[in-house]
């Protein structure tokens, strides 16, 4: 049987468990850097940007998080910058692997990848590479490798905190421990997701579109909601920060648009239920995805104890599970394997992926 994208999503809890474990012996002593430029691109750098604020939080560090190609070519290096970071998981992006090694040109900054493969091109173009240790996705469409890409930019920040001395050994312990009840909760949200599609899979699968809104350490959930939806089902699907949502792409909403929207508690939680009230006057297929419980019976309600900045951890989980189901409802056969040239004909790529 070839491995599917749940094959890997029913992988993520012991996954992430066993990297929870090896902390920090797998992380690298950094010497106080204190501005982060990091490159990435696809569902890596929706990853670090799920991750950006807890470390940003939890460190005396500032995180630029950039589209590595645009910058290489259109944007300003910051004198400042004192560590640069590539993320690839293939360790093959072709964009992150030459703006890392235009950099090394022309600047003296430390450089790291994080990557799942360590003997890739990535690897060899840094000065330091970590693994994210998922071993070898042989899907395209990345779900594993993403949460685990999460929880590793995570525990670098703890990580970091700790040998910095923002946090004690106290704190350290409660950060992990935070960590650990996010990775124990999935299994909960692997079965509560199937239980919500399963209720309102006609609707979804008829989709013509799909909108996600959140905001905060949401925006990185919403966009890679934006990036599975689209690799799966095929469809229109777009994931839009709440503020920018108001200013314009709300006119965009009818009677037949689905809606997501992410509720964790924040500071622009009032004004994001406020819109979806707004919303639900005009179609019927609003879907909540929000830390706790509710009674509403469109909204996914996820029960683990965590705040909106781990949150990201696990929220993007309904969104893997649903591309993936309503990708095969739709008759989309996700193994055969479509654009099978694509990476290498455009340049994205080094070399085509090693997929099952």
């Amino acid at each position: 049987m070839k491995p599917t994208m749940m094959t890997y999503i029913h992988e993520e809890q012991a996954t992430l468990s066993a990297m929870l474990s090896r902390y920090p012996s797998d992380l690298p002593v950094l010497g106080g850097q204190k501005e982060w430029l990091v490159l990435a691109t696809g569902s890596s750098i929706n990853a670090i940007n799920s991750a950006k604020y807890y470390v940003e939080k939890l460190t005396d560090v500032r995180i630029t998080v950039e589209e590595p190609f645009h910058f290489q070519h259109y944007e300003k290096f910051s004198e400042a910058t004192d560590l640069v970071i590539g993320v690839s998981q293939s360790g093959e992006s072709t964009s992150t692997i030459n703006a890392i090694q235009h950099i090394r040109q022309t600047h003296s900054v430390k450089t790291l990848g994080i990557t799942g493969k360590i003997a890739s091109e990535l690897a060899r173009a840094v000065d330091h590479v970590i693994d994210i240790d998922i071993g070898e996705e042989r899907v395209g469409y990345v779900t594993k490798g993403y949460v685990a890409t999460i929880l590793k930019f995570m525990l670098l920040g703890v990580f970091v905190a700790r040998r910095s001395g923002k946090i004690d050994a106290e704190q350290e312990a409660a950060e992990l421990h935070k960590l650990d009840v996010a990775v124990k909760s999935i299994p909960d949200v692997i079965a509560g997701t199937e239980a919500f599609f399963t209720k309102w899979q006609d609707e979804l699968v008829a989709s013509p579109r799909f909108t996600s809104i959140g905001y905060g350490p949401s925006v990185g959930v919403i966009k890679e909601m934006e990036t599975k939806f689209a690799e799966t089902i095929r469809v229109p699907s777009q994931g839009i920060e709440l503020e920018a949502f108001m200013h314009g792409p709300y006119f965009e909403v009818n009677g037949n648009h689905r809606m997501f929207f992410i509720d964790t508690p924040g500071v622009a939680r009032e004004r994001l239920l406020l819109l979806k009230a707004y919303e639900q006057k005009y179609t019927d297929y609003v879907y909540t995805i929000k830390l706790g419980e509710d009674n509403d019976p469109r909204t996914l309600s996820i029960k683990a104890d965590v705040d909106e900045f781990i949150a990201p951890l696990i929220v993007v989980i309904p969104f893997q599970i649903l591309a993936h189901h309503i990708a095969e409802a739709k008759g989309n056969n996700l193994p055969q394997r479509i654009f099978t040239d694509f990476g290498v004909s455009v340049k994205s790529k080094t070399k085509p992926g090693d997929y099952a």
